[in-house]
């Protein structure tokens, strides 16, 4: 459980990851969607992607030529239940988990530098 959690805080750092799971929330989007608000190559969104695919926040299937990907709401379980043990957390509610993405990332690009890619 421990590593899971790992990837899945570790997943949630990155600003551009947050955005994608934002976009993610309204409905299964194709990788190429998922990368058009960016301004980085399809290569660095792919690795965002991978990352979050690790962490099993999302999931990648292909559909004929096109990869989609889907939100995969469970994977925050194990971290809503480890936060709940410092007793100040509540469980994940999705609904109020969309809400606080669209007031911290109104724009989902915004805090993406132009241009760069992911190096991990």
């Amino acid at each position: 459980m421990t590593q899971n959690l790992d990837q899945v805080f570790a997943a949630l750092a990155d600003p551009t990851r947050r955005a994608i799971l934002a976009m993610l929330l309204e409905d299964d989007m194709a990788v190429t969607d998922v990368a058009e608000p960016f301004e980085m190559s399809l290569v660095g969104i792919s690795k965002h992607l991978n990352v979050l695919t690790a962490a099993g926040l999302i999931s990648q299937e292909k559909r004929g030529r096109v990869k989609w990907c889907k939100l995969e709401p469970d994977a925050l379980r194990n971290a809503s239940v480890w936060m709940q043990g410092f007793g100040q957390f509540e469980p994940v509610n999705l609904d109020a988990f969309e809400r606080f993405l669209e007031i911290e990332l109104p724009d989902p690009v915004e805090g993406v530098t132009p241009g760069a890619d992911v190096a991990e």
